[in-house]
């Protein structure tokens, strides 16, 4: 069983290991952080690298808020810009069609809990890629767990391993770029994203 932290539309390199277990456990009682994946992710944009990012209610407290209490903001309008993001970039990549519908239901949905949107973002992704995997949440926060994959949330952590470049949208402009959003690798693979992970 391994130990993450939910994270939106996680990173190829989470995913990763995430696809080795039967059964994992989301980390819900530690501290949000900013800049990790918690909140972000990146996608390939017209422009190369681009960040998805979600926006966060601010902690007027003194302690420090929990991921689990964490809120959206919704008074800006992040999921149409995103979901728009999305589409300019991914229209015509071999798989967004198929899972276009999924995904603007994910868009249309107002969450209040930034972990809500992970766990479904995660729910997309395992139903999209057709995998069973299990899950639960820790109950108390996990200070030293086996299989411990919480670093794979920071954005500045270096990943587990070089992975070989598939073809993306815009390589033929800017390269390959590593490590975006599982949707990069999704729309690109569909199916057989799993054989690449």
């Amino acid at each position: 069983m391994g130990l993450f932290l939910p994270t939106y539309f996680p990173p190829i390199s989470q995913f990763s290991e995430i696809v080795r277990f039967n059964e994992i456990t989301f980390e819900v009682e530690d501290n949000f952080q900013k800049q990790s994946y918690r909140n972000r992710c990146y996608i390939y944009g017209a422009n190369g690298q681009q960040m998805l990012n979600i926006p966060i209610q601010k902690n007027n407290r003194i302690e420090k808020q929990k991921t689990k209490e964490t809120l959206v903001d919704n008074s800006v309008k992040w999921q149409d810009q995103h979901y728009k993001s999305l589409k300019a970039s991914y229209n015509c990549s071999p798989f967004f069609e198929f899972f276009e519908d999924d995904l603007q239901h994910i868009y249309s949905k107002k969450y209040r809990f930034l972990n809500d949107l992970n766990f479904d973002a995660f729910l997309f992704l395992t139903d999209a890629l057709q995998l069973e995997i299990k899950t639960k949440e820790t109950t108390k926060y996990e200070q030293n767990g086996e299989n411990d994959f919480r670093f794979l949330a920071n954005v500045k952590q270096n990943t587990l391993k070089n992975y070989s470049p598939y073809i993306q949208v815009f390589s033929d402009k800017h390269g390959f770029l590593p490590n975006l959003s599982m949707l990069d690798l999704l729309f690109m693979e569909g199916p057989n994203a799993v054989s690449y992970l």
